[in-house]
């Protein structure tokens, strides 16, 4: 067995007690395994919901507009006579995608040159850091509005532009992650025997800042899930006839005295998805914490 096959096992085996240890320290925080579960049935819910034989959340039906909950509408109606679970699931959908689509945005810019620049240091790294400080400094939203007045009416370039406005805070994070180990015995060994840059980030940094970034992803989507509502509420996100979140409280709104159930339920759902996601940030969070001591 070589050198390095020698120091390589016990690592192997240090890691993967380390994943153990950290499922375990996750399972006895039953509030986040809740949140978990809770979760993962909505997402179901929204994704086999065109298979659960429920209404189309499209189709318009004015003799039933406004009905309460019963065996055929288990939500009731809306103002058009449409089902509102299926539309509600509808616009799940559509918002978890968003959020996906702004964090991933965040996760691709930030976290590969975050790493790099810990890594580096210098003047690059000195030029790059205050580049994503000025983009920071720019408020999601208005940059969304801004991205919709240019492009029109779509919700992919808002949540795109909303996932730009993200990236400097998964950069920091990551450039913190690195920059903490770039002077270590085993990072100057590994330069020294000619291994290049983003080898060593995909070797060794990635790892040591995974618990940071999971719980800035945990934290980035809920804000992504926020703001989706926010845009549709305003009327630039998802047009109609298609659902969301923050356009069925929109239409809602106009009729809060007749029927709040119609504010009521997409409200709820906003509620629990961001709490869901807020519940397992801070669990990851603890027991990140937990590791570090």
């Amino acid at each position: 067995m070589t050198l390095q096959e020698i120091s390589i096992a016990p690592a192997a085996g240090l890691s993967e007690a380390r994943r153990v240890g950290t499922l375990h320290a996750f399972g006895r925080r039953r509030l986040a395994v809740a949140a978990v579960v809770v979760f993962v049935l909505i997402v179901l819910a929204a994704l086999l919901a065109p298979v659960l034989g429920l209404h189309n959340p499209n189709t318009q039906a004015l003799t039933d507009r406004l009905r309460g909950p019963s065996w055929n509408h288990l939500l009731g109606t809306d103002e058009l006579g449409r089902d509102q679970l299926a539309r509600i699931l509808a616009a799940t959908k559509i918002s978890l995608w968003a959020s996906c689509q702004a964090t991933v945005v965040g996760v691709v810019l930030g976290v590969p040159i975050g790493l790099a620049m810990g890594l580096v240091g210098g003047r690059a790294d000195s030029v790059i850091s205050r580049a994503f400080d000025s983009l920071q400094s720019i408020p999601p939203l208005i940059l969304a509005i801004a991205i919709v007045a240019i492009v029109g009416r779509n919700l992919t370039p808002a949540m795109i532009a909303i996932g730009i406005v993200f990236s400097p805070t998964f950069y920091r994070v990551s450039r913190a992650a690195a920059s903490t180990i770039a002077g270590e015995t085993y990072i100057e060994a590994s330069r020294s025997m000619g291994q290049r840059t983003y080898k060593i980030v995909l070797a060794h940094v990635l790892g040591n800042a995974s618990s940071a970034l999971i719980v800035q992803v945990s934290t980035t989507f809920a804000f992504g899930i926020l703001a989706e509502a926010a845009l549709s509420y305003l009327g630039l996100g998802v047009q109609p006839p298609s659902a969301s979140l923050g356009s069925m409280l929109t239409s809602a709104a106009n009729l809060l005295n007749s029927s709040p159930q119609l504010t009521v339920e997409p409200g709820v759902v906003i509620i629990v998805l961001v709490l869901c996601v807020s519940l397992v940030g801070d669990a990851l969070r603890d027991v990140s914490a937990g590791e570090l001591r």
